[in-house]
């Protein structure tokens, strides 16, 4: 991946790793998110699907909820996301980027809201180069969060 962004590369990574880590017995489809925290560290989450497919975490909701809990919701500077259909051996495969479904987006739109920023998200494949790289904006326009409530 050495044409990308060095930052999206190792978001891109690093969600690739943490999507080997789905629990997606029902769907069969991985999902990793990487999140950059201020202080260059980084936080990841994988896909939890439930039998009542309704109660399902998505891994960007996973990672978003963990910096949450370690009181790290404001720090979140940027976002990678990966994801793809699961071998035999349950590792993501596929070469198209894949993007935040529209509730994580509205997810990522509160932290992003509550830091103050405009959140790039870089959306990878399971495999290879490809990478999309966006502005949170771009995704998910005139969103309604914590800003039309008076919080942030």
């Amino acid at each position: 991946m050495s044409q990308i962004d060095p930052t999206a590369e190792r978001l891109i990574a690093a969600a690739r790793a943490a999507a080997r880590h789905a629990h997606a017995p029902y769907s069969r489809f991985a999902v990793g998110a990487a999140l950059l925290m201020e202080d260059g560290s980084v936080i990841t989450g994988a896909n939890f699907e439930n039998a009542s497919y309704g109660l399902s975490l998505c891994a960007e909701t996973v990672a978003i909820a963990t910096a949450s809990a370690a009181g790290r919701l404001r720090e979140i500077v940027a976002v990678g996301v990966i994801g793809g259909a699961m071998d035999a051996n349950g590792v993501p495969t596929g070469t198209a980027p894949v993007g935040p479904c529209g509730r994580c987006r509205q997810v990522i739109n509160e932290a992003a809201q509550m830091g103050g920023r405009d959140l790039p998200v870089h959306c990878g494949a399971a495999e290879g180069d490809a990478v999309r790289s966006y502005r949170l904006s771009e995704l998910l326009p005139d969103a309604f969060g914590p800003a039309d409530l008076g919080i942030g």
